[in-house]
């Protein structure tokens, strides 16, 4: 089935560029140009699309708002945004509207890459009413007291990188934004940024506080969603579950890039679970209800309620975000790394055991002989699963 792409560009020789390189695609996507914002509106009254491309800096109206427009409109739209990477302040006005950035001028294959990966997510996640939903995100929810924290500490006259980089990085929410700003093209890095410091190194003091005091792209968990889940022991959870991932991922002798993304794959592993509860609280409470009544796994009752899991959540909107393969396949496929087409030991298959270790280790602490719940499928085709003793080991002497 042919995709359809709107692009949108106010320079008619831009245009007609893009016409011409992306003429080759023309058997796998259905592409309409359009010259200004107001076309664009228009083109998407009269016929659906899956991805629009925008330009930032157009005359009426910019990139950014015509994306605001879409985004409320047109949700299930995936909105992408093109800019020179000297529109910082312009990038800012699109962080809740855009899901990737793109710096201008834009490689073809960058972009062909890009919208290939967002359609190929969609295509994944196939329940229509939690695309909607999810596709239009802005505000990522955060712990009522680490958002007190935050606010405190930008607000502050002697505010620090280190401190605001240690809050960011005991939040899931925080993390997630955070690490899509940073690695978008926009900013031109020349390796993937996996570390929440040198993150908000990267960023600056100042980016960060016009995303928490001026846009206001992070809002508290509503009292609904704290309800219905223990937020505090999920947090706790998913970070103690990075720092396990990291420890193995040290152990087995990875690399510094690949023990950075194991963690923060780890901590980012049920970003999906609060995400459903928070814009889907009465079906969340009916996944809940399950698990109490039948003793079945979270992802289980997921499953039978809502027809996804909290993986595919996360690791859906992670990858709209553009964040690295092997940290949305790790957070996609966390309970089920059998079921990643990647044919090597990779992120997924280690926070699929940090993740189990972590329950372990809450429930029967220096005493479990056995993970419960592990796909030794997968760990046996690797011949690993001999060496989770050993990992328990080396973690409990820790």
């Amino acid at each position: 089935m042919k995709r359809h792409i709107l692009f949108v560009d106010d320079e008619p020789n831009i245009l007609k560029g893009l016409q011409r390189s992306l003429r080759p695609l023309r058997k796998q996507w259905e592409m309409v140009f359009a010259d200004s914002a107001a076309n664009a509106l228009e083109c998407l009254e009269k016929d659906s699309f899956d991805v629009i491309v925008s330009d930032m800096k157009m005359p009426q109206m910019d990139g950014a708002q015509l994306l605001r427009v879409v985004q409320k409109k047109y949700p299930m739209v995936v909105r992408i945004i093109l800019s020179g990477h000297s529109d910082q302040e312009m990038i800012m006005k699109s962080v809740k509207s855009a899901h990737r950035y793109l710096a201008k001028p834009c490689e073809k294959q960058v972009l062909v890459d890009a919208v290939d990966r967002v359609c190929y997510l969609r295509d994944v996640l196939n329940a229509k009413s939690l695309q909607y939903v999810i596709a239009g995100i802005d505000v990522m929810p955060i712990l009522p007291g680490l958002y007190t924290q935050i606010m405190e500490e930008l607000n502050s006259q002697d505010a620090s990188v280190a401190s605001v980089g240690e809050i960011i990085a005991k939040d899931i929410g925080m993390t997630a934004k955070v690490l899509q700003l940073v690695n978008s093209s926009f900013f031109g890095m020349p390796r993937h940024v996996a570390s929440l410091m040198d993150a908000v190194i990267l960023l600056g003091i100042d980016v960060v506080k016009t995303l928490v005091l001026s846009i206001e792209v992070f809002a508290k968990f509503r009292e609904t969603t704290m309800s219905i889940l223990p937020i505090p022991k999920i947090y706790d959870h998913c970070v103690r579950t990075g720092v396990i991932a990291k420890k193995i991922a040290g152990l087995e002798k990875m690399s510094k890039e690949e023990s950075d993304n194991t963690m923060i794959t780890g901590i980012l592993h049920d970003l999906g679970r609060m995400l459903l509860a928070e814009n889907f609280p009465d079906e969340y409470r009916e996944v809940m209800d399950y698990v109490k009544k039948y003793g079945v796994d979270t992802h289980d009752a997921e499953l039978e309620i809502l027809g996804v899991t909290h993986a595919h959540i996360g690791g859906y909107l992670l990858g709209l975000w553009g964040l690295p393969d092997n940290i949305v396949e790790g957070v996609t496929f966390h309970h089920t790394p059998s079921d990643n087409t990647v044919k090597e030991f990779s992120i997924c298959g280690l926070v699929h055991v940090a993740d189990l270790m972590e329950h372990h280790e809450q429930m029967m602490p220096n005493g479990w002989d056995r993970l419960n719940g592990l796909d030794t499928d997968y760990l046996d085709r690797y011949d690993l699963t001999k060496r989770i003793p050993l990992w328990r080991d080396f973690l409990q002497k820790k």
